[in-house]
């Protein structure tokens, strides 16, 4: 049981947008509190108030047994929602009857002051190190961040980290310890290619996936660009929502125009997401920044074979069980995937041990497990 002395420990969460699929820190709140609820906390989560990312047809909101789930003021404009979001969170949780509070990402992490001064436990998740990310790399974005990085090594309990890469650069930046806890993945059912042969008239091994976030860091271009020049029959398909990154969007949708092999899907969720995964030949992630990739997981847990960059957050989680070029290296990236389109054999080898692989080294019971450790440890 998940308990403090006096009873069920109490939790506040926040950070996320709300419990869906708009990004990884968006999943990995699902997966904590669905699981911390069995293990008899009581969780509270604070979400975004407005529209889901991808636009008002999925603002379904889901509601999860025993998770409270309370909307937070929210200003919906570029750059503040999760400010204006994350200051109330922190507001509601300091005046809250909660042992602790998790806080998700460092712009959220600017108020973990808040209810550190209130006498909170307070728990810091930094699922990558934000204001690299190019969409931040200026103005008071850039700023916001970087000093949430700061406010959590100052007044944090306890800082989570998903990669190895980021705990060295806590350590050597701050000289702050920090906990290791990666993401989990659970493993699914494959499904046989039917919405997306019927929507896209896509078969099984009949395509190059990428699914994530149209954002710059994902290396989209490279991908893009590199496939262009590659001979196959295979299409390219490019599935996700943007990020407030609408003219990024328009870019690749420009640069792709001229090859009709590509498509971009839109974000994707439901059995559509899962179709994606079961059918694709190779699933790609040519990243030149990432925190923990939940997408590579779930893209091997499905027995895919997997074409990373070799940036340490994909290399760590694929080791030698994928294809691996090097980034920001378009010529590279086009020659690992002329190389899988004609090595089919190779293809096929890597996917056979795709799932066991990955399932067996990521799994989310003991990502709760050792969250909650930190939980329960004495300050």
């Amino acid at each position: 049981m998940c308990e403090m002395s006096g009873g069920k420990l109490s939790v506040s969460m926040f950070g996320q947008k709300r419990l869906s699929r708009e990004g990884g820190i968006e999943i990995v709140v699902k997966e904590l509190c669905t699981r911390m609820v069995k293990n008899g906390c009581n969780i509270t989560c604070y979400n975004q108030s407005g529209h889901h990312i991808s636009g008002a047809e999925y603002d379904e909101k889901i509601e999860y047994d025993k998770i409270c789930q309370k909307y937070v003021p929210t200003i919906e404009k570029k750059g503040l929602a999760a400010v204006s979001s994350s200051f109330f969170a922190a507001l509601y949780s300091a005046f809250g009857k909660y042992d602790v509070v998790h806080i998700h990402a460092e712009g959220p992490a600017f108020f973990s002051w808040l209810p550190k001064i209130f006498g909170k436990k307070v728990i810091v998740t930094i699922h990558g190190i934000d204001w690299q990310r190019e969409k931040w790399k200026s103005g008071f974005g850039s700023k916001f961040i970087r000093q949430g990085e700061k406010n959590a090594v100052k007044y944090a309990d306890e800082i989570i980290v998903l990669s190895k890469g980021v705990q060295e650069y806590f350590k050597d930046e701050y000289g702050r310890e920090t906990k290791f806890i990666p993401n989990g993945v659970n493993r699914p059912r494959s499904q046989k290619a039917e919405l997306i042969t019927n929507k896209y008239g896509l078969t099984k091994d009949s395509y190059i996936l990428f699914l994530g976030r149209l954002v710059p860091e994902k290396g989209i271009r490279y991908l893009v660009e590199a496939y262009k020049n590659i001979k196959t029959d295979k299409k390219l398909v490019i599935a996700g929502g943007g990020s407030d990154t609408d003219s990024f969007i328009k870019e690749l949708q420009s640069l792709a125009k001229d090859d009709d092999r590509i498509l971009f899907t839109g974000f994707v969720q439901g059995q559509i997401l899962d179709e994606l995964y079961s059918n694709a030949y190779i699933y790609t992630l040519p990243s030149d920044l990432e925190g923990m990739p939940l997408s590579l997981l779930e893209a091997m847990s499905y027995g895919n074979c997997c074409l990373v960059s070799n940036i340490p957050e994909c290399a760590e989680v694929v080791e030698d069980k994928a294809l691996i070029f090097e980034k920001s290296n378009v010529q590279d990236l086009q020659n690992k995937l002329q190389e899988a389109c004609d090595c089919v054999e190779k293809v096929m080898e890597l996917k056979q041990q795709a799932a066991d692989y990955i399932c067996k080294k990521y799994n989310w019971d003991d990502v709760v497990k050792e969250t909650m450790k930190l939980y329960r440890r004495k300050r």
